[in-house]
């Protein structure tokens, strides 16, 4: 282990394999360091966990009715979370949920950063015309709210959870798509690129293989404070009924099901209220340890 150590924090590394090893190994060490970083981080890890254990962590079916056991208040016998106006258990629609939650998640989070990151790099890098163009159709999506937006799209549409991805992520590229072009900015008129360029390298190869490596560290501390955002808008859309539909235990659809009984059987909506704003406060802990971490000039710190 500790020629490992020594390995992975040689200040002269032998191969591109080694040096990227070694950034990776003391980027977790200025991560470990920050005890909100790491329980955030760790909230995560217990989200992937549920999502992937789904089937054995749940006690109960999550759309099997017992109308016998409705309501029932927490620490009940077999339903420690209780359950709700259908008798269903809320731990296991839980555990079930956070599988909905998590593919919103992976799926806005593969679709919108790359859009915006390859319309970013681009106006950036070419400036002029396509700059503007780009930056003004940017512009207009920004100009309203990203909630009212994506309610539009779905809208439009119709309910469902695949529309409901394709509306948020539709409306999460903008910022991305800034992010990105500035980073551009600053690169593209540096000393490497000119040299880049003078060995024949064309602009797509260029954006690929040196702007947009360039710009990922802003990117993904964009998308990881971001997923709060798009966890609270998602359950936003399935409390209105635009989102996922009955019977799937998405969160924000439990929490719409259970307003009704907000004062006397207030487990009904509190529970899944509580694991939406965990898991977005694991995200928010990890994306601002991870701007420490990837952000250059705390690379010395």
């Amino acid at each position: 282990m500790t020629t490992l150590t020594q390995w992975l924090r040689d200040p002269n590394p032998a191969s591109r394999r080694q040096a990227r090893l070694g950034q990776t190994y003391l980027g977790w060490l200025r991560l470990k360091r920050n005890p909100l970083a790491v329980a955030g981080l760790i909230i995560i890890g217990v989200l992937l966990v549920l999502a992937a254990f789904a089937p054995w962590l749940a006690t109960h079916d999550p759309i099997t009715q017992n109308l016998q056991n409705r309501l029932q208040p927490p620490l009940t016998p077999g339903h420690w979370l209780g359950t709700d106006d259908f008798g269903r258990d809320i731990w296991s629609r839980i555990v079930f949920g956070a599988r909905i939650t998590l593919s919103v998640i992976a799926l806005v989070a593969v679709t919108a950063p790359i859009l915006g990151l390859i319309i970013g790099t681009v106006a950036g890098y070419f400036g002029g015309w396509v700059d503007t163009v780009l930056m003004r159709i940017t512009d207009i999506f920004l100009a309203f709210p990203r909630l009212i937006l994506a309610l539009a799209l779905v809208a439009v549409l119709g309910p469902g959870i695949e529309n409901a991805v394709f509306a948020i992520a539709l409306t999460a590229w903008p910022p991305y798509a800034r992010v990105a072009r500035a980073e551009t900015l600053t690169v593209r008129n540096s000393d490497y690129i000119a040299a880049v360029r003078l060995q024949g390298a064309g602009p797509l190869r260029i954006i690929w293989g040196h702007v947009m490596p360039m710009c990922l560290p802003s990117v993904i501390i964009r998308v990881t404070l971001d997923m709060a955002g798009v966890i609270l808008i998602a359950a936003g859309l399935g409390f209105l009924g635009l989102g996922a539909q009955p019977p799937m235990s998405e969160w924000g659809l439990m929490i719409s099901a259970g307003r009704k009984y907000l004062f006397e059987q207030w487990w009904v909506a509190t529970m899944p209220g509580l694991a939406i704003f965990i898991v977005s406060l694991g995200f928010n802990l990890l994306g601002d340890g991870l701007r420490d971490v990837l952000d250059p000039r705390s690379a010395g710190k």
